[in-house]
């Protein structure tokens, strides 16, 4: 099966919608727009949909992976600080049937101590951090890859 009308849900957290803005040395200075514009540009040279919501709001977060269920293909989540206390997020992934990303512009692990702890990896396919906005490109990419019949390279086997 090729990945023609697969469709993916990208989610961003709180505060993401102040990329560009908000601690710039961090998150770098390209807005959210520019990252969903690359994970756009990356999705239709997969052959894949994306849909993209942002939310200030766990609750709003939760409603959409739960509707993401028979709708969506594949989940990948920036889930900003929510990553590291949002047991509803968890719960809500672990009901997904399908291939979940969660995805960091920063490496959580080389910052403050209580980012270290993610709540969203136990449930999550894998992570990607630490690559600033080609993240987002990374994301696709693999997202594309567990949704294809056959591998498109297995150089990453060991």
């Amino acid at each position: 099966m090729t990945n023609s009308n697969r469709s993916v849900l990208l989610l961003s957290g709180p505060n993401l919608n102040l990329l560009g803005e908000r601690e710039p040395e961090i998150y770098g200075s390209q807005s959210l727009e520019d990252h969903v514009q690359a994970a756009l540009q990356q999705a239709q040279a997969c052959g894949l949909k994306l849909i993209h919501l942002q939310s200030n709001a766990e609750a709003e977060l939760v409603e959409a992976i739960q509707q993401a269920r028979g709708c969506h293909d594949a989940i990948v989540i920036n889930a900003g600080a929510l990553t590291h206390y949002a047991w509803s997020l968890h719960d809500a992934l672990a009901t997904f049937d399908g291939p979940v990303l969660e995805l960091h512009l920063s490496n959580p692990n080389a910052r403050e101590p209580w980012r270290h702890t993610s709540v969203i990896a136990p449930v999550a396919d894998g992570s990607i951090a630490g690559f600033g906005g080609y993240g987002y490109k990374l994301a696709i990419q693999a997202v594309a890859e567990l949704l294809s019949d056959t591998p498109q390279s297995d150089s990453y086997d060991t």
